[in-house]
């Protein structure tokens, strides 16, 4: 069901768990209500890809999601033809007698040997929520082919014709921004940046997500988490997902408040380097005993 305002989504939103900003609410509802691509950028773990999933949850629309990694090429992302099943079939037909040589060959590309990738799925299921996620792990080439795409919402299949969505899905991009995006793919786009949130709001999403969690440890846990992030020496300071993870193993543990013992005996849950795991050990330290 889409959403009157920003407020109205935010409230949508709220209901799945996630809580998001007058700023954030406002630039996805304009990408619902334009139908554009929304481009959110930011550190790990600021809740980028949970916005998607929000989304789709709040809509009731399937997710289709295409993870980007080094290398990845437009027929990862499209469609790919099932060999085996294409092999069978021709082995079927010789044991049948033989088919005309020419109908063979176009019988192998029948739909039901297609195998549909992330975006050919997303075009197909429309409408649905198509989630690009860290796009700036992928190259140049594969940029361009995602821009024509987003510009037209159709792909082209030789064997088969051209497959254009009904209705054009929601597509939300991510990005850590280990590189800076192209600006022919930024303008196809709304943007914004997703940043870490403050105490309270982190308190919230706490005692959104992990309800169980005692109020006074979610409080505790979050302002830890606040001032390990303003520390410069972490090779990466812990984002929402881990707080949740960090608060929730000290509630499995038993712990009603944050103490040193429980503390240092979690911490495989809110960093994921060696050499964070001793810095973060010795600022507790410190954070704990004052």
């Amino acid at each position: 069901m889409e959403s009157a305002s920003a407020h109205a989504l935010a409230e949508q939103l709220g209901e799945t768990g996630y809580l998001c900003d007058d700023s954030l609410a406002t630039v996805a509802f304009l990408a619902l209500r334009m139908e554009r691509p929304l481009l959110l950028e930011g550190e790990p773990g600021t809740g980028k890809t949970a916005l998607a999933e929000a989304i789709a949850q709040s809509l009731g629309l399937p997710l289709v999601r295409l993870q980007c990694y080094e290398g990845i090429d437009a027929t990862q992302a499209l469609y790919d033809w099932d060999f085996p099943r294409q092999i069978l079939h021709l082995r079927a037909l010789e044991a049948a007698g033989g088919a005309d040589v020419e109908e063979a060959e176009k019988s192998l590309y029948d739909e039901r040997f297609l195998l549909a990738r992330p975006v050919l799925a997303a075009l197909q299921q429309s409408p649905a929520v198509l989630l690009v996620d860290e796009v700036d792990r992928a190259d140049d080439e594969f940029e361009a082919f995602l821009l024509e795409v987003l510009s037209t919402y159709q792909v082209s299949i030789p064997e088969l014709g051209t497959v254009k969505a009904a209705t054009p899905p929601i597509v939300v991009l991510t990005s850590n921004r280990t590189r800076e995006l192209h600006d022919a793919l930024k303008r196809r786009c709304l943007y914004h940046w997703i940043d870490h949130p403050g105490l309270e709001r982190e308190v919230e999403i706490l005692r959104s997500r992990a309800p169980e969690v005692p109020e006074l440890l979610a409080r505790q846990v979050a302002t830890v988490v606040q001032q390990l992030r303003d520390r410069h020496d972490l090779e990466k300071p812990p984002g929402v997902a881990e707080t949740l993870d960090w608060a929730r193993a000290l509630h499995h543990l038993g712990s009603s408040e944050l103490d040193l013992a429980s503390a240092a005996r979690t911490l495989g849950a809110l960093v994921k380097y060696r050499e964070d795991t001793e810095r973060v050990r010795q600022a507790l330290d410190q954070m704990l005993r004052a």
